[in-house]
């Protein structure tokens, strides 16, 4: 992969450039911001699909299936709606875009038999991100944004069986895993992404596949872009699903050469921060964190307030232990705000190595 030139020489060195100036501020919480327009099913299936979709999109009673809640969707059914959210984070502070593509492989969209759109997912996705960041980047050409193409798990596991009386049993192959991160990856790049995430991962083996993946389509275009790769330690065991810490995590997938490696999601910033030491002192990579808005409530909602979770990720910034920061679960527009003000003027852990080392 690192023989390859970069696919866009300038947006990469513009990218080093900032990190190496200063800590870089992921965006937040893509699906809470959109819970809060309280679509309908008429709203996610928007006019493209109003009156059903295909002939391939309907469950096994032959019913047409529920397209509420498949987030993904909105990139084409409500462009206007994801491109605003985008914008908000913008607005907030933030160096780098998410795309809203957690969910858009072809293997998550077959809950949805939606699978036949998940190329174009990735490719619109990515290409309203890019737009916004340039726009963006017009207004403040001395701080560049930058669009981070999203390739999420799956909801399925290539190391753990479903079926617990079964356990040899798996519901996906690394070659189906291989295949579909593939094409999701075509279409962020096709997009227009500037660096590609492999995100909340609880199963280093489902992230193999989308580095192999990776590694063909960028061998197969002549040029590669930046990875970054986020795990997740789901419980206070320090592990991830598959049981792996964090430090055997980041020996599990520093072959790939991210460009930085770090954990998201599933925990708060002050549950998480164990673990990003610990992450901070093994990876000879950038790191990175976007926890969740602490640990949810009865209600399943996120309580951590944009003051305390800034002053936590502010600490971990002040110990030198992150490069990029951000939000998961439950963040908001007003979070980010409070986040990229607390590590503003604090030199990033890479900058630190290099001043020690030389």
């Amino acid at each position: 992969m690192d023989r390859l030139p970069w696919k866009e020489p300038a947006r990469v060195a513009a990218l080093e450039s900032a990190l190496a100036a200063r800590i870089l501020v992921i965006d937040g919480a893509m699906g809470t911001m959109l819970q809060a327009y309280t679509l309908d099913e008429s709203g996610y299936r928007g006019e493209r699909f109003r009156d059903g979709h295909d002939a391939h999109a309907h469950d096994h009673a032959g019913k047409a299936c529920d397209l509420k809640g498949n987030n993904d969707l909105l990139t084409l059914t409500q462009p206007d709606i994801v491109r605003a959210v985008h914008r908000a984070y913008l607005d907030a502070g933030a160096d780098l875009i998410e795309t809203n593509t957690f969910n858009a492989t072809a293997i998550a969209q077959a809950d949805y038999h939606l699978e036949h759109i998940a190329y174009e997912l990735n490719r619109e996705g990515a290409r309203i991100v890019r737009e916004e960041c340039e726009r963006m980047t017009a207004l403040t050409p001395e701080r560049p944004r930058f669009c981070i193409g999203v390739l999420g798990p799956t909801n399925r596991s290539a190391s753990i069986s479903p079926d617990v009386n079964n356990p040899g049993f798996r519901n996906i192959r690394f070659a189906d895993l291989v295949t579909m991160y593939t094409e999701a990856a075509r279409g962020l790049i096709d997009g227009g992404a500037d660096l590609i995430m492999l995100e909340t991962i609880f199963d280093v083996l489902n992230a193999k596949a989308a580095i192999y993946a990776l590694e063909e389509l960028f061998d197969g275009i002549g040029a590669r872009l930046p990875l970054m790769i986020s795990g997740t330690i789901t419980d206070l065991s320090g592990r991830t699903l598959s049981g792996q810490t964090a430090d055997a995590f980041w020996y599990s997938v520093r072959h790939a050469r991210p460009l930085a490696v770090g954990l998201n999601c599933a925990l708060g910033a002050a549950e998480l921060r164990p673990y990003v030491d610990l992450l901070s002192q093994v990876a000879d990579a950038r790191v990175s964190v976007h926890p969740n808005a602490g640990l949810p409530n009865a209600f399943g909602e996120y309580d951590d307030t944009p003051e305390h979770m800034a002053q936590l990720i502010g600490e971990f910034a002040s110990a030198g232990m992150v490069d990029i920061v951000g939000g998961c679960c439950g963040t908001t527009p007003a979070h980010i705000t409070a986040i990229a003000a607390a590590v503003a003027g604090v030199v990033p852990r890479s900058a630190r190595d290099d001043a020690l080392a030389a």
